[in-house]
């Protein structure tokens, strides 16, 4: 009887296919006009100026180690806290424990660009600003709330039982999470660290706001350098495009190679008995 609910027909299931078909062409078409763009002119020639050329006497590969440090940085910072608050607000019953969870889902509805004043004025307070620090904290800070709801809801997915019957060995809470729970949850922390990795890489207004030095740029911001070096001109059209695909390249690698742990971390726990 549930089997016939989801049954569909086949003229149902063309409609599905030409309208992720579409859907799918318009997220490349923009795609496919910065490639061919890219090899206007001069063709491959275009990405190997840019890779040797410095952008404000800095090398374009530095670029993408800023972009790597912020990505690394803020990712296991964001895991880490999340697979402990996602735990406790699992597992632990303390008080207040459902106020504070819900304070945490009403920041979920707390806009990005709202906190941008707030976090110039601290990071200038606790001299952060134009540091590494000063993307990888506010890029945590406003992934958390998300990383804790995903974290809570693996290990909800998880039983109880396996806590008391490590409590009954004598393991205290943190062995009981560290060396029971934790290892279990490799699905779910991996699609955390390769989204925040994927977010970070795709950041721009952080960076663009708390970095000033060149020598800090992640490869997002890079992008306002390359339009006063290259200018919006014929000539350097290719090498204004070759840039912004690679600085598109580390995010859509990191997908391919972690897209089987993506899948699984969103579903596993999805349904349940």
């Amino acid at each position: 009887m549930q089997a016939d609910l989801f049954k569909i027909s086949r003229g149902e299931k063309r409609w599905i296919v030409i309208i992720i078909v579409f859907i799918a062409l318009l997220w490349c078409l923009p795609i496919y006009s910065v490639i061919t763009n890219s090899l206007k002119f001069a063709g491959f020639s275009n990405y190997t100026y840019v890779l040797s050329h410095p952008v404000q006497n800095v090398p374009f590969p530095s670029f993408f180690v800023n972009s790597f440090i912020c990505a690394i940085g803020s990712s296991s910072l964001c895991v880490f806290i999340s697979a402990m608050s996602g735990f406790a607000f699992s597992k632990i019953r303390f008080t207040g424990h459902k106020f504070l969870f819900n304070i945490v889902l009403m920041c979920l509805a707390v806009s990005g660009p709202i906190m941008l004043v707030p976090f110039y004025y601290i990071l200038k307070a606790i001299g952060l600003y134009n540091t590494y620090l000063a993307v990888i904290l506010p890029e945590v800070v406003m992934t958390l709330p998300f990383g804790v709801l995903m974290m809570r809801n693996f290990f909800d997915g998880l039983p109880n039982e396996m806590m008391e019957s490590a409590n009954l060995d004598g393991a205290n809470m943190w062995k009981v999470f560290s060396r029971v729970y934790l290892p279990l949850a490799k699905p779910a922390l991996i699609n955390l660290c390769v989204l925040q990795i994927m977010w970070s890489f795709q950041d721009f207004l952080l960076p663009l706001m708390f970095l000033t030095s060149p020598k800090l740029y992640t490869a997002t911001v890079a992008v306002n350098a390359f339009k006063g070096v290259y200018g919006v001109t014929a000539a350097n059209l290719g090498r204004y495009n070759a840039a912004l695909v690679l600085i598109g390249l580390p995010s859509v690698l990191v997908f391919v190679f972690a897209q089987k742990y993506i899948v699984n971390g969103i579903t596993t726990g999805a349904i349940k008995d």
